[in-house]
């Protein structure tokens, strides 16, 4: 897919119907028509130009992690040891408290955002890599910016 050429082809109706569904992906049919101008036939056939151009990818629901019991997370710079890398790869995604990674160019390999309940928890969570990489964790004191959309 060319992504130059995607976002090319999006006009104001198209970023209006991804903008309000990155902000609720619960509106309904009629709720996104409204918003954009459009008959409800028309928003659906839209919606599914943008999900078959895979533009649209998936809905999910937001979860309030504190709520479900991770009070805490954090952020872990990782970069492993020599001849380590995909045994460090296999390792964090095992880890089913990870709940994001990317792996990155530069000093370390891997950017690894994380939820835990404890010190205690996050200290037995990152002993396997002990071994196997070097990590830098930050605690993340709140998130002023949630995940959200660039300007399309």
């Amino acid at each position: 897919m060319n992504v130059p050429n995607q976002i090319s082809a999006l006009d104001d109706t198209d970023r209006t119907l991804l903008a309000a569904l990155a902000g609720n992906a619960r509106l309904s049919l009629k709720e996104l028509a409204a918003l954009a101008g459009l008959s409800s036939p028309s928003a659906a056939d839209r919606i599914r130009r943008l999900e078959e151009r895979g533009i649209v990818s998936g809905y999910a629901a937001e979860i309030d992690l504190r709520a479900v019991g991770y009070p805490m997370e954090a952020f872990v710079r990782v970069k492993p040891l020599p001849g380590m890398l995909h045994i460090v790869q296999s390792l964090i995604e095992a880890m089913p408290l990870v709940i994001e990674c990317d792996k990155v160019t530069g000093d370390d390999c891997f950017f690894i955002r994380l939820v835990f309940r404890s010190m205690q928890e996050l200290d037995d969570m990152l002993d396997p890599l002990i071994e196997k990489a070097a990590t830098s964790t930050s605690i993340i004191k709140s998130s002023p910016v949630r995940r959200r959309l660039p300007p399309l």
